[in-house]
């Protein structure tokens, strides 16, 4: 635990000075190839970071912030596009901040009667926390339990964990920067369809990232052969495959049980994953483009069961390909394995600190 702190501490204090750099470059060198020449050593730097840390809770997310996000923000910011351009420039310590996590820059002023900012933590927010405590005996009895739900217990415990951990993250970033994190889910099981669910509610961190950098560019080169109307369906499923490879190279990292390179061997299930969901939202957007025009009214009911189909798709072939895929990368049972690891560090932290106390005490009587 002590080692993996200490390497967790020189991986952000790399990533800091590496975006100090960016920022300087920002300066120097206008937008376009020469900038982008001069950022691709600090992007091999961010993809090499994560490879210091074999932990889950930590290895983890810096994967996901470092070694994708803030590599497609400096591919962006490369050519002046993305959220670390702005005029006027950001300041040195928006510019980190913005890059090396999912944040959107927000001014610190008192909010309008029509912009009220969102608590972090809510009547939902606290209902999914006491499902996930009630939740958590049942792995004591995984051997009477179907493999399948024990599957879906996984990732109903991966949303709602990462729902509370980027709310914390929100209110602490809030109050120290004035920023406030990106939301990463917005209530995704009120869906009305895929398209709904992958573009506005699930992972919207990644949309606003995956947008400009694979949607926005491959709509422009095939606008010339389907035109514009179809444009968006090859793009569609392009930025679908680029997700499902990213997720590939998160989950090399969190496999991993050394601090070293190891062969990459991935599944492609996460890529499966994504690409059926890719071609599904296409046709979904296919049928919108054929239909729209007409006048077709659909009861309220009908959305409703949209939804709900939605959500059982996303659910079944989450079980079938991608969380088959965390499972082989033994991510459950490094989680378990840190958890106590954690929990025991806090006892002895706290047996010393009373040890302490009772020595001050003896002392002064």
């Amino acid at each position: 635990m002590e080692g993996e702190l200490n390497n967790l501490m020189m991986v952000w204090s790399i990533a800091a000075a590496t975006m100090c750099y960016c920022h300087r470059i920002g300066r120097l060198i206008p937008e376009g190839a020469s900038r982008l020449i001069a950022i691709i050593p600090a992007i091999l730097l961010l993809l090499l970071l994560p490879l210091r840390l074999i932990s889950i809770h930590f290895g983890g997310p810096s994967a996901f912030f470092l070694g994708w996000l803030s590599t497609f923000k400096l591919l962006l910011f490369a050519f002046g596009k993305g959220p670390l351009s702005s005029n006027p420039p950001l300041s040195l310590r928006h510019f980190v901040s913005i890059a090396c996590l999912p944040i959107k820059f927000q001014q610190t002023t008192t909010p309008s009667k029509t912009q009220i900012p969102k608590l972090p933590f809510n009547y939902a927010s606290s209902s999914m926390l006491l499902l996930f405590a009630l939740l958590i005996p049942l792995y004591a009895n995984k051997e009477y339990l179907h493999p399948k739900f024990i599957l879906f217990l996984y990732g109903l415990h991966m949303y709602i964990g990462l729902e509370f951990i980027f709310g914390t993250i929100s209110t602490t970033t809030r109050k120290l920067l004035g920023v406030h994190l990106e939301p990463q889910f917005d209530k995704p099981y009120l869906c009305t369809s895929l398209q709904d669910f992958w573009g506005n509610r699930w992972n919207i961190m990644v949309n606003r990232v995956l947008q400009p950098t694979v949607y926005d560019p491959l709509v422009t080169l095939a606008s010339p052969l389907t035109g514009r109307r179809w444009a968006p369906l090859p793009a569609i499923v392009a930025t679908f495959a680029v997700s499902g490879l990213m997720h590939e190279l998160v989950f090399y990292y969190i496999k991993r049980e050394t601090r070293t390179w190891e062969a990459w061997e991935p599944s492609w299930d996460a890529t499966c994953f994504f690409l059926v969901h890719g071609l599904c939202v296409a046709a979904e957007v296919a049928l919108k483009k054929g239909l729209k025009g007409k006048k077709w009214q659909f009861p309220r009911v009908v959305s409703l069961l949209s939804g709900l189909l939605s959500l059982l798709f996303v659910l079944y072939t989450a079980i079938l390909l991608f969380l088959p895929a965390l499972v082989r990368c033994h991510v459950y049972e490094k989680a378990t394995r840190e958890l106590t690891a954690l929990t025991q560090f806090v006892k002895d932290v706290y047996s010393v600190s009373r040890l302490y106390r009772f020595a001050n005490v003896t002392t002064n009587t």
